[in-house]
């Protein structure tokens, strides 16, 4: 499941007119709606579709103190790029998962970096992150929502797997629970990173 724009004029702005009507019919607690997406998430080791390795795709954003990223700046890691925002219902539903899993697969050399799309930036994702117990997880920024069309999203959230060649490998399109048994191994086994012992931190 995901929040999905009309194509073909994909936006950033698009996908959150698509979703808000979704958002202003919930009338029960976030919290709730939230684990009934949950409970119907399908395991993220099953549903990604796994691609030819290619060049990793060219994406530009930032960390919470507005300090410009690339791909490029976590090279030699496994990564797990997810594009999310705080109005979206699955993503919602998806993020803890990742918050969950994240200790685990930084120890297994695997940088998870959830790119919110939201265009007030850290001043929403803080208190987003903060009001929903996510730990574990560095807030980055992509407040002019071009990753969207960069990755030629259909809607979010969106993640995408880059093996420690720099190459994209597997792509999973909607929201799924990353915190399963064989998540861990199966990314291992994508992204052909090794152990760390240091639990590093991405940024």
């Amino acid at each position: 499941m995901s929040c999905k724009p009309t194509r073909p004029c994909l936006s950033r702005r698009s996908v959150i007119a698509a979703t808000a009507g979704l958002a202003a019919g919930l009338t029960r607690s976030k919290p709730a709606v939230a684990q009934d997406l949950a409970d119907s998430l399908p395991a993220a080791g099953d549903a990604l579709n796994k691609i030819a390795p290619v060049p990793a795709p060219t994406l530009n954003f930032t960390n919470a103190a507005g300090h410009p990223l690339t791909l490029d700046s976590f090279a030699g890691h496994g990564l797990v790029v997810n594009l999310w925002a705080t109005w979206c219902g699955p993503c919602v539903a998806e993020l803890p998962s990742f918050a969950a899993v994240a200790p685990a697969l930084r120890r297994a050399g695997i940088l998870i970096l959830p790119i919110s799309i939201d265009m007030s930036g850290a001043a929403t994702v803080r208190p987003f992150f903060a009001s929903h117990g996510i730990t574990g997880l560095p807030i980055l920024l992509d407040t002019s929502g071009a990753s969207l069309n960069t990755l030629n999203a259909a809607g979010i959230p969106v993640s995408i797997i880059i093996n420690t060649a720099g190459q994209l490998v597997a792509r999973y399109d909607g929201a799924a629970n990353w915190n399963t048994p064989g998540t861990i191994s199966t990314l291992r086994d994508l992204t052909g990173a090794m152990p760390h012992h240091d639990d590093v931190q991405p940024v």
